[in-house]
Order: structure tokens, then sequence, then C-alpha cells
């Protein structure tokens, strides 16, 4: 029912997880608080994203501090403070940080998940770096639960 659902937090607090995430990811509204419509979180972004799709979901992301770099499709653009990205489904798109420090951004995915993805990453811990880094061939089997695919060929850097 939508009366029971209002949501209020504090500065700096963050909705609890089955997973506790690292302060880099701070779930604002989870899956379940919107009845699955979307997911938003408050996002440090200090690891590179690789290259992937995500198959259903609409990723929208709102730079509060920095520089993030946006690859999208076949081009790099560089979103600062206070611009906005809309990542629709199924366009391949990675993230990359652009500043120090890194960059600071609101990121919703609609519909929600995304915070249950990152859970579940977390959760399997360094097995899915290699070299310190996230492996595409490492992220897909927990990826495609929420079908999202990574890349598994490295895609030069433009």
């Amino acid at each position: 029912m939508s009366e029971n659902r209002f949501l209020l937090l504090q500065p700096g607090e963050v909705r609890p997880g089955r997973v506790p995430l690292p302060p880099a990811f701070a779930v604002k509204a989870a899956t379940a608080d919107t009845e699955g419509r979307f997911s938003m979180l408050e996002v440090t972004l200090a690891r590179d994203i690789p290259r992937h799709t995500h198959r259903v979901a609409d990723e929208s992301i709102y730079v509060l501090d920095g520089v993030l770099e946006v690859e999208f499709d076949d081009r790099v653009v560089h979103a600062t403070a206070g611009m906005f990205v809309l990542l629709p489904h199924g366009i391949p798109h990675a993230l990359r940080c652009g500043s120090t420090p890194p960059p600071r951004l609101l990121q919703i995915s609609s519909p929600g998940g995304w915070e249950c993805y990152l859970e579940d990453l977390f959760e399997a811990g360094p097995s899915v770096l290699t070299a310190g880094a996230l492996d595409p061939v490492k992220i897909n089997p927990i990826a495609s639960k929420y079908d999202i695919r990574y890349e598994e060929t490295a895609t030069p850097r433009a």
C-alpha cells in the first residue's frame, strides 16, 4: 500500500540490505521500497566498470561531483557535476573514473534490482577480480541473473 511506503533518510543514512555494501554504494531506495519500479544509490565510482549491457533495466546517472567518463555505444563522453546521463537498456556502455577524487553520482535503475546485484557481487568477494580489476568472465555468472552481460574481450579505451 502506497501510504505505508513513505521513506525519509537522514544525511548519511542508507537502506539495509541482505549483504552490507561498502560505503561507496549507499542504497537510498531499494527495489523493495519502490515495489520493484526502481532502485537508487549514491555511488562513489572508485573502480572502473567494464563494458556491459543491461538487457532489461535503464540506468540513469546524475553526477554530483567530479568527472564520470561514460563509454556509450561507440563514443566516450565526460559527464561533470550537474550533468545527467540516460543509458537505455540494450546499449553497451562502460563507466570510468575521470577525476581525483573519484566522481560521486546518483544512480537510478529501472526496474529495480541493481542493489541486489551488487549484494551478490560483493558477497562473491575477490573471486570476481583478476589483478585487482573486475573480470567480466568471473562477473557474468552473477550478472546473468540480473539480465546484465559484460563483454569478455578487451575493447580499446577511446
